[in-house]
């Protein structure tokens, strides 16, 4: 494909995510694939400049997090050798700093994940910046086709595999998740000579954060076990499976209360109810 010969600037909102299992600081997935969907279209879009966004506190485990982002690029020469940091004091809300941030820098196209790794995770950041700057918003994007004449096509996610092609006009603001491209790997040397370039930034406290109760979660109840069959014949396979284990039991002329016990130890054996 050729390139197109406008180019836009780009900003990539990245926070520091967490590892699911070592909870170790790390990129956050869908910061990383938002990054590599603006790297894609900075190949294809002649003249393109993009830039890096983080709003937090910063120290060494953020620190190693953050160039992982910056290593994305290697060395293939596309400008990403620096990543702004917007330094903020533990609890504080940083959609104050990003919306001075954004509205100085006049990004046109704005990409970001769906949600956070770690804090509140509401996924609420893009919706609040685009309220207070008053630009459009799309989720779930899935890719950037093209960008012409100030209007860009977006092709967004939807439930079950669909698409839907969008077009609205820059400036705009677009959050990815699991449904755009994975994001390539970071290579450590790129990564360790990029600079992280702090600038002043307001802040403002979270005030409904620092009300909250922070409690380490429960274990979810556990669903029952649902067969998923095309057919009327893995149906009936599934259901006589299910009643040859021997683990069912026919309950009749029994009143409400022997009915609703029996009913009850059924959900705390297959683990819906704790005990």
């Amino acid at each position: 494909m050729q390139p197109e010969p406008q180019g836009i600037e780009m900003a990539v909102l990245v926070s520091v995510g967490r590892h699911p299992l070592t909870e170790r600081a790390r990129r956050a997935d869908q910061d990383a694939r938002g990054l590599e969907l603006a790297l894609d279209l900075a190949s294809r879009v002649a003249g393109s400049r993009l830039r890096l966004v983080h709003a937090g506190p910063r120290s060494d485990e953020s620190e190693r997090a953050l160039r992982d982002y910056l290593g994305m690029a290697g060395d293939s020469g596309s400008g990403l050798d620096s990543l702004t940091l917007l330094e903020q004091p533990s609890g504080a809300d940083a959609i104050t700093a990003l919306v001075e941030h954004l509205a100085a820098a006049a990004p046109q196209l704005v990409i970001t994940g769906t949600r956070a790794e770690r804090g509140e995770g509401s996924g609420l950041l893009p919706y609040a910046l685009a309220e207070r700057l008053g630009w459009p918003l799309i989720n779930g994007l899935a890719a950037v086709e093209r960008i012409e004449d100030g209007v860009a096509t977006l092709l967004q996610a939807l439930p079950r595999g669909q698409r839907r092609r969008l077009q609205v006009r820059l400036p705009v603001i677009v959050s990815v998740d699991a449904a755009a491209p994975a994001a390539r790997q970071s290579a450590y040397g790129p990564a360790r000579r990029a600079a992280l370039a702090s600038e002043p930034a307001p802040a403002a406290l979270d005030r409904e954060l620092a009300e909250w109760q922070l409690a380490p979660a429960r274990k979810r109840p556990k669903r029952l076990k649902i067969v998923k069959a095309a057919s009327a014949r893995d149906r009936f396979k599934a259901a006589a499976a299910k009643a040859e284990g021997g683990s069912g039991q026919v309950i009749e002329g029994v009143d409400a209360e022997q009915g609703a016990e029996a009913i009850l130890k059924l959900l705390r054996d297959e683990g819906v109810l704790s005990r």
